[in-house]
């Protein structure tokens, strides 16, 4: 049998409805910043996948300014989130349907101001809607979640009230994370970063702390009864996983029920990780980045026992912001595959996973030159903003 023949045949049976994967070929072709091994096959620089369906991205808008988040609205709509402060409600063809004020003040510094938004599972007859924004809150600021109503009639937000604090505030202007995304009982996942500053990272590996931090809380930000660490004494009842340390994009692969997380590493060491209840994904004890002028972290370890290691990690970094699971059937191939918007990367990552194991990756809109920051999926399409303020879609021919 010829090698070209024997190549095709192994690819196509390794990857039966997942589109085409390149043997022993990784989209990744920079050198590693660090020299750290991984801690099992295909955790970095899995093998190149190619979508054989034919699809078409379209431009749909453009200039809307400082987007944070993209997210498909219950009626079919589009909600983008602007950072300086309040949302725009856009059709499936870009158009501006309406702008949204009357949102609580945010503290407009660096990566803050009003981030993301969720839709109340019975919106349709409430009309509530959750979001993220930083917040000053005594010296410094903070992470925090609001919720009101939306009257979309008058352009505002009603019964506005905070509903939770990623505390201790600190004085900076990175890391903020942050996603919002409901389970299926209603409540709610809720991401924070740990502020990039040196008191703050160290606070992602404690339980006392809000900061580095998956959080799983109600509607009125209580903890979720039989949260982790609910009966654990001076902890934070509200964590759910801890030692993150800018989380950005949080999905559930409709598949599985499973949480799925990607957040900023250093130089190097971006992660996308399995979120399960009460566990440590080592920030910044463990890593595989190195900080920004070349020194290790800490002390330079990769793995710890009783520390989760991310099912992938990428090094040189994508900068991996919102994330979301393609949950249709229109392009079949995509079917229950992540996908990732990415902003140093300036691409849209497609991530195939098997059995919890990342088996291929591909890279899509390489030739936009725009950092991508969110993607949401809405009726078997896909649909991605840039800092630019550019959306794209991204459909079936």
């Amino acid at each position: 049998m010829k090698k070209e023949v024997f190549v095709t045949m192994f690819c196509s049976a390794l990857t039966m409805g997942s589109g085409i994967l390149s043997a022993q070929q990784s989209v990744e072709t920079q050198k590693p910043n660090a020299n750290y091994k991984p801690a099992f096959d295909g955790q970095t620089r899995v093998n190149k996948a190619s979508t054989s369906t034919p699809y078409k991205v379209d431009k749909i808008a453009e200039k809307i300014g400082a987007p944070f988040a993209i997210v498909a609205m219950p009626d079919g709509r589009l909600m983008v989130t602007c950072k300086k402060g309040y949302m725009e409600i856009h059709d499936t063809e870009g158009k501006l349907i309406k702008k949204i004020e009357g949102f609580p003040p945010i503290d407009l510094v660096g990566q803050g101001g009003l981030l993301d938004v969720a839709f109340d599972p019975a919106y349709t007859s409430n009309h509530m809607i959750y979001w993220t924004f930083s917040e000053k809150y005594g010296s410094g600021n903070c992470t925090s979640v609001a919720k009101g109503k939306l009257n979309e009639a008058s352009g505002k937000v009603e019964n506005v009230s905070i509903i939770f604090r990623a505390l201790p505030a600190l004085e900076s202007q990175l890391h903020f994370g942050s996603r919002l995304l409901f389970d299926k009982l209603g409540n709610l996942f809720v991401s924070a970063g740990e502020r990039s500053i040196i008191p703050g990272r160290m606070q992602a590996q404690k339980l006392d702390a809000g900061l580095g931090k998956v959080f799983h809380i109600t509607t009125d930000g209580k903890p979720v009864a039989g949260n982790p660490f609910i009966n654990t004494k001076g902890a934070m009842p509200q964590i759910y996983s801890y030692g993150h340390r800018n989380p950005q994009g949080l999905d559930i692969d409709p598949s599985t029920g499973n949480l799925w997380e990607v957040e900023f590493g250093p130089r190097g060491g971006d992660e996308i990780n399995l979120i399960r209840a009460g566990k440590d994904y080592g920030w910044p004890t463990i890593t595989y980045g190195i900080e920004y002028p070349g020194e290790k972290v800490g002390e330079g370890i990769q793995q710890k026992p009783g520390m989760e290691q991310p099912v992938y990690y990428w090094d040189p970094v994508v900068s991996p912001s919102g994330i979301c699971f393609y949950k249709g059937n229109n392009i079949p191939e995509w079917k229950n595959n992540l996908f990732i918007s990415c902003l140093s990367g300036q691409h849209v990552d497609r991530i195939i996973i098997k059995n919890n194991k990342v088996v291929g990756e591909e890279r899509l809109l390489t030739d936009k030159n725009e950092r991508f920051r969110d993607i949401t999926y809405l009726n078997g399409t896909l649909y991605t903003i840039t800092d630019n303020g550019t959306v794209y879609r991204i459909s079936k021919k």
